[in-house]
C-alpha cells in the first residue's frame, strides 16, 4: 500500500502550463490556471475530469483521449497513472475488486 499512498501524495507548486480537454461527453471542473500557485496545505484534488458516453468502452476511450490531451506542467500530477490505468485489461473490462491497486504496477 506504501506505493499507492505516494502516488496520490499532495504536491504544492507553481502550474506553468496548462491545457483542459474538451469536446463532446468532456468536462473539467476545475479553479486552476496557468501561473496559478497550488499551496501546501490544499486538497490534493485540484481538478476532476468527468467523462460521459453511451458505453463503458466509449467512456473508457474518451477518458484515454482526455487525459492525453490534459496538459498540467510544474507539478507533477497523476495524469500518468490514470493513462496507464485506462489500458488494464482488468479496469476495462470492469472485473476488479477494491483490492485492486494492491496488485496494480504503479509505475508510470
Amino acid at each position: 500500500m506504501q506505493k499507492t499512498l505516494l502516488i496520490f501524495q499532495a504536491i504544492s507548486g507553481k502550474i506553468v502550463n496548462l491545457h483542459t480537454p474538451g469536446g463532446r461527453g468532456v468536462r473539467v471542473d476545475s479553479h486552476v490556471y496557468a501561473g496559478y500557485t497550488i499551496p501546501p496545505n490544499y486538497d490534493s484534488m485540484i481538478g476532476k475530469l468527468i467523462v460521459s458516453g453511451q458505453s463503458r468502452e466509449e467512456v473508457i476511450t474518451r477518458m484515454k483521449r482526455a487525459l492525453s490531451e490534459f496538459i498540467i506542467e510544474g507539478v507533477k500530477t497523476t495524469l500518468p497513472f490514470h493513462l496507464k490505468l485506462m489500458d488494464d485489461p482488468a479496469f476495462r473490462s470492469g472485473k476488479f475488486t477494491t483490492k485492486f491497486l494492491e496488485t496494480f504496477d504503479l509505475q508510470t
